[in-house]
């Protein structure tokens, strides 16, 4: 080979290498992997999955620059949630943002011991066994809780003042859920303490929504209190709507429901617990370990009112209730 064409056979060959280099770093630049597993799909929580993203970028990690993301949607099928926290740890993803409901936590808490969890919870994670206690979990687990499923007291407390004190309130409840059998104690608790009469109807299904409505409203049910349940949140606007159709004075847990045609809202932000846990998973993916990061609790709760479907609805709210409301949509 010439001294010349040997010259190009090395720039070229160089030419070659500083190509790829662009590849590569940006291969390098992926980082560590997230695994993100998840009740539902991904349709009905982009504003919750922006929030966790929101919380990662926070701490300084962007999906696609310094990490990438495993996500695992169950879409509704619980029975599922085993099989994908286990690929997910097959995987050896530096941690699992189990969210969408204490399935998800409960889940990927069955499949490993060693890999970090950051889970969002809306009952007491205490209870559920997820930690030893909220200052100083222990184990691999740490993470949101927004106590959604206790709130029974106050928002039957809302609809008693709402609703002719005879008239039935019905409690929805998806009976598959792990927060039931603590939603349940808890507002009938409530219903004795207010002596209102209140029946529970069962629903895990889109199908068994509709039906839940049909019987409601067979049963002349005066108001409607919708559980706090991730499986609910990704049929929001399916309830709204059933709920103007059948009319029904109904309430839910997130801000989206009135907003969407519901009578009513309280509850914390689900958004906020989110981006909590998004800032965890960052600082562990720092090096941060789940026992030095105490679980985080929501302590601002909101009031919010849809005020035209309360017309529309014959409902009058009273003005002590109009004062506290956070937010009165009209």
């Amino acid at each position: 080979m010439s001294g010349i064409r040997r010259r190009e056979f090395f720039m070229l060959l160089g030419g070659s290498a500083a190509a790829g280099w662009p590849l590569a770093a940006g291969a390098q630049q992926q980082g560590p992997v997230i695994g993100f597993l998840h009740t539902a799909s991904e349709d009905a929580f982009r504003s919750q999955l922006a929030a966790f993203h929101h919380g990662l970028k926070n701490v300084g990690y962007i999906e696609g620059r310094n990490v990438a993301i495993e996500y695992r949607w169950a879409k509704g099928r619980l029975e599922r949630l085993s099989e994908l926290a286990a690929d997910l740890v097959r995987r050896q993803v530096a941690v699992i943002a189990s969210t969408g409901g204490n399935n998800s936590a409960l889940a990927a808490k069955a499949a490993t011991t060693t890999i970090p969890i950051v889970f969002t919870s809306g009952s007491d994670p205490v209870k559920l066994g997820l930690v030893a206690s909220l200052n100083r979990p222990d184990g691999n687990l740490t993470g949101a809780s927004f106590f959604l499923a206790h709130l029974g007291e106050k928002v039957l407390g809302l609809l008693h003042e709402l609703v002719p004190k005879d008239a039935l309130i019905v409690v929805l409840i998806n009976p598959k859920s792990p927060e039931a059998q603590f939603q349940l104690a808890d507002i009938e608790r409530a219903a004795a303490s207010l002596g209102r009469q209140i029946q529970f109807l069962n629903a895990s299904t889109a199908a068994e929504i509709d039906q839940a409505f049909t019987v409601l409203t067979n049963r002349r049910a005066g108001a409607l209190f919708i559980s706090a349940e991730p499986f609910f949140l990704g049929q929001m606007d399916q309830l709204a709507a059933l709920a103007m159709r059948h009319r029904i004075p109904a309430t839910f847990v997130l801000r989206d429901f009135p907003a969407a045609g519901g009578l009513m809202s309280y509850g914390t932000s689900i958004n906020d617990a989110y981006r909590q846990a998004g800032v965890y998973t960052g600082l562990i993916l720092k090096g941060a370990k789940p026992t030095d990061l105490p679980v985080t609790q929501s302590t601002r709760f909101e009031l919010v009112i849809n005020l035209k479907t309360a017309q529309a609805l014959g409902v009058r709210i009273p003005p002590g209730i109009l004062a506290i409301a956070d937010e009165v949509i009209e």
